[in-house]
């Protein structure tokens, strides 16, 4: 199969189309969704020498962009980062506001969510050998933000935006990738036996 024909295949069903119901289920999810990030924010390492700590949100994000679709993903992860900036102290640390070093991270969110629930759509999110390349495509977009971000807000040379804003977090960050990759599987695999 061509690439052109893989980018125009039909959207397959995500986890959140199981649920029944449309609009209500769509609202309840979004803001259920933008509640379990902000949770998982919560969940902080610090790491000496770094602005940014390790959190469970990148986690979050993972988990909802593959199984909202990337519409949901997307509207969930901007309802996060709005609530956040007008104050709701749900960033890393309890933080809100968009002038902290991380706030790149966070735009990365919307992005990174946003692909992979698109992945998912595509049937990225059905088995352990799909779902990894998708996370970790995610993972990478994060840093595709959160790094020049890092950079710019912190006046880092480049050598220690990725010392600090990238190699800290490389094995969590591939923990949680494989986490995710795992879990979503795992999920389909249920519904599928109870069907």
């Amino acid at each position: 199969m061509s690439q052109v024909a893989t980018l125009r295949r039909p959207r397959t069903p995500v986890l959140a189309d199981l649920i029944p119901g449309a609009l209500a289920r769509d609202i309840l999810l979004v803001a259920g969704g933008a509640g379990f990030i902000g949770l998982l924010a919560q969940i902080v390492v610090p790491i000496p020498g770094t602005p940014v700590p390790i959190t469970g949100q990148t986690l979050g994000v993972l988990l909802v962009g593959a199984a909202f679709g990337w519409r949901r993903a997307a509207a969930t992860v901007a309802l996060y980062a709005a609530l956040g900036i007008a104050g709701m102290p749900w960033f890393a640390h309890g933080g809100s506001g968009y002038s902290g070093a991380a706030f790149g991270y966070i735009i990365g969110f919307f992005v990174a969510a946003t692909a992979a629930g698109w992945l998912a759509e595509r049937g990225a999110d059905r088995t352990v050998l799909k779902s990894l390349p998708a996370m970790l495509a995610a993972e990478v977009i994060i840093y595709a933000f959160g790094l020049p971000w890092l950079a710019l807000s912190t006046g880092l040379s480049f050598g220690e935006t990725i010392s600090q804003g990238l190699v800290p977090f490389l094995i969590g960050d591939a923990v949680k990738a494989a986490l995710a990759a795992g879990l979503l599987p795992a999920a389909w695999a249920l519904t599928n036996r109870r069907s």
